[in-house]
């Protein structure tokens, strides 16, 4: 029986007895006059505003409405703040229709509850964070791991079903947090196990081991000869470029071949691979190009006089992001001595920083958006999977592009810079909260097996809103560049 003056919310599997004036425990719905509501306005995108421009209310009473609209390609009534499908037998909250260049078009509107989700998060470093397959924790609790990395960047893959609800009440509370925080564009405290602490935030330089990043590497040693061997020609007598995966030897580098580079006599300690390419000269760390070396010279082996090793002879040590640079001369003893590096070599190291790509971090949430939810979308849920397959039928999240990963299913993609602000919330089952709309033809959509009585046009959708009886707001569909939009001021929460 439920408890005197508080209602039952059916918005996720929770099923909280929320009394009046209050939320849920999921702070996203509301008892307000004994009806639940949801607190987050219903965000519609406008190409209309301005890149980052302040939102508006919409007018939602019919006798404000004065008469004006616009073509329904101008707005886009997004899953932000829409309510949910759940339990999901029922029709989305909003299914809205639309002409879109000449063709009557259907938008299934709904936020759809995943705990079949997670993130993939790139991070620009030259650091070593930990090494692959290591577990990566958030407050304590294993939130996800170390994935392979890729050129000038690592990759984490955190969250996913198993942390969310196959681990402890921590862990999950642990995973459920720290994806809802690194979605809405958060900073996020990350530690790896054998490896370093990492502030993760998107768009922003990650912090390693509480030193900002600032750059990436240009490339691996090999790459950064290839690129810049001709500046060095005529001002050094050799050049190694240290880096964690691949050292690179000018004199021995087919692009030092191929301008005539002399041989030196130089000795590199590592495993060949191919001339001028060494791998495994030291150990990964937070030193020289990612490798855990602070003095350069200790990878050298002695130098060979027969091999064209000599006093007087120059060498330039260089890390892959210019961060790191040393200039020596060979002394009579053919033992590398500091000296003052020449200018044109100086400005060669300035080049290779200028090369470097800011360190930032990148954010991508991955879901798998099937399973009941799609029977507030269609009343025959395999045709809809088939449809977007196809590509009949386009998934977007916040009104941002989606990636769809081939294969079965509907297991979707996006950078969450591209979404609006504040887009994610949870249930505390627990459970990440997105946006999620498909939009397709209407004729598709019928065919489908969709809910056509549920179907309503635009203009109503914005006069008399939806069941969850919260308000519109209008904000600008491009994002200014390099940033994200504008938030909103305030959250208009009706009842919280």
């Amino acid at each position: 029986m439920a408890p005197v003056d508080k209602i039952r919310c059916d918005a996720c599997p929770v099923m909280c007895y929320v009394a009046e004036g209050r939320t849920g425990a999921c702070d996203r719905y509301a008892n307000e006059n004994g009806k639940i509501v949801r607190c987050d306005p219903v965000t519609v995108l406008d190409r209309r505003l301005a890149a980052g421009e302040e939102v508006r209310p919409f007018l939602t009473a019919a006798e404000d409405w004065d008469g004006a609209m616009v073509p329904g390609r101008e707005l886009f009534v997004s899953g932000v703040g829409a309510g949910t499908t759940y339990p999901d037998f029922k029709p989305a909250p909003f299914i809205v229709s639309r002409e879109v260049e000449g063709v009557d078009t259907v938008t299934v509107v709904t936020e759809a509850i995943y705990s079949y989700c997670g993130v993939k998060v790139k991070i620009d470093t030259d650091r070593h964070l930990g090494d692959e397959t290591a577990v990566v924790r958030a407050r304590g609790e294993a939130i996800g791991h170390v994935t392979t990395g890729e050129y000038g960047s690592h990759m984490l893959s955190l969250g996913g079903v198993d942390h969310l609800t196959g681990g402890s009440k921590p862990e999950g509370r642990a995973t459920c947090d720290s994806l809802m925080a690194l979605c809405n564009g958060e900073a996020v405290e990350l530690e790896i196990d054998g490896g370093s602490k990492v502030v993760v935030q998107a768009g922003q330089a990650p912090i390693v081991d509480g030193k900002a990043e600032t750059r990436m590497r240009v490339g691996c040693g090999s790459a950064t000869i290839g690129m810049f061997a001709t500046q060095w020609q005529g001002h050094v007598d050799e050049v190694v470029v240290v880096d964690d995966h691949i050292t690179g030897v000018v004199s021995e580098h087919q692009a030092g071949k191929e301008i005539g580079w002399a041989d030196t006599g130089i000795r590199i300690k590592g495993r060949r691979s191919t001339p001028g390419r060494y791998f495994q000269v030291a150990e990964p760390g937070l030193g020289w190009g990612g490798t855990d070396i602070e003095d350069p010279l200790t990878i050298l082996g002695d130098w060979q006089e027969k091999k064209g090793a000599k006093p007087g002879l120059t060498l330039l040590m260089v890390s892959t992001t210019g961060e790191h640079a040393g200039y020596f001369v060979l002394d009579e003893d053919l033992v590398p001595q500091p000296a003052t590096m020449p200018e044109p070599l100086q400005a060669s190291v300035r080049l290779i920083e200028e090369n470097c790509e800011p360190a930032l971090c990148t954010v991508l949430f991955c879901a798998g958006a099937g399973g009941s939810l799609r029977s507030g979308v269609t009343r025959n849920p395999v045709r809809l999977t088939r449809a977007v397959q196809a590509g009949e039928a386009k998934v977007t999240l916040g009104g941002a592009e989606a990636f769809l990963w081939p294969g079965g299913g509907i297991t979707v993609m996006v950078n969450v810079l591209d979404m609006p602000d504040q887009s994610f919330g949870y249930v505390p089952t627990p459970a990440l909260v997105a946006p999620l709309e498909f939009t397709m033809p209407r004729d598709l959509y019928v065919g489908l097996g969709g809910h056509d009585a549920s179907i309503r046009p635009l203009r109503d959708v914005l006069e008399t809103g939806g069941a969850y009886h919260n308000p519109f707001r209008a904000l600008g569909r491009d994002k200014p560049e390099g940033g994200n939009v504008t938030p909103f001021p305030g959250t208009a929460k009706k009842a919280c």
